[in-house]
């Protein structure tokens, strides 16, 4: 399954639709936006590519029954804390914001999934905690560690991890 993880778009929608653009091209197979979402224009655009979308609200989502209402009406699957995204074979991915440092540590240690996907630190990184694949995309608003904003593209088939910087 191929994958779209994004994060802190903090309402930033243009760069959201170019990411969601990126996804479309790469034939994603599910959405994922981890929180720092910013504005119901953003989670409307979660649900642009036409492919299952799951997002978290995060720290600075200050109008969060308002991304739920927009998420329920738009299809997107969503979350205060935390959502789980199927992948085939029994296979899950977990996704938060990554502010609630317990919540991801537990996320972490659980064993029950393949893959978890967090944002807040507007860092993208992969790492391998045994098991577990930790995924964090990046940030579309003010990225660390990079001028450009950047998204992640995950392949659970071959357990590929690409960052892409956006156009």
């Amino acid at each position: 399954m191929i994958v779209g993880v994004v994060s802190d778009s903090h309402g930033k929608a243009k760069r959201l639709k170019a990411a969601m653009d990126i996804f479309a091209e790469r034939r994603v197979q599910a959405v994922v936006h981890c929180g720092d979402i910013g504005s119901v224009e953003c989670v409307e655009l979660l649900a642009s590519v036409g492919v299952p979308a799951y997002a978290v609200s995060g720290n600075m989502d200050r109008d969060v029954d308002d991304l739920d209402a927009a998420a329920r009406r738009c299809g997107v699957i969503f979350s205060r804390r935390m959502v789980e995204v199927p992948l085939g074979a029994e296979e899950l991915l977990a996704a938060t914001h990554g502010d609630d440092r317990s919540l991801l540590g537990e996320l972490i240690r659980s064993g029950r999934y393949a893959y978890v996907c967090h944002g807040h630190s507007h860092r993208a990184a992969t790492k391998r905690r045994d098991k577990v694949r930790v995924v964090n995309p990046g940030a579309l608003r003010h990225p660390v560690g990079s001028w450009r904003p950047t998204v992640a593209i995950i392949d659970t088939e071959t357990d590929l991890v690409q960052q892409v910087r956006l156009r």
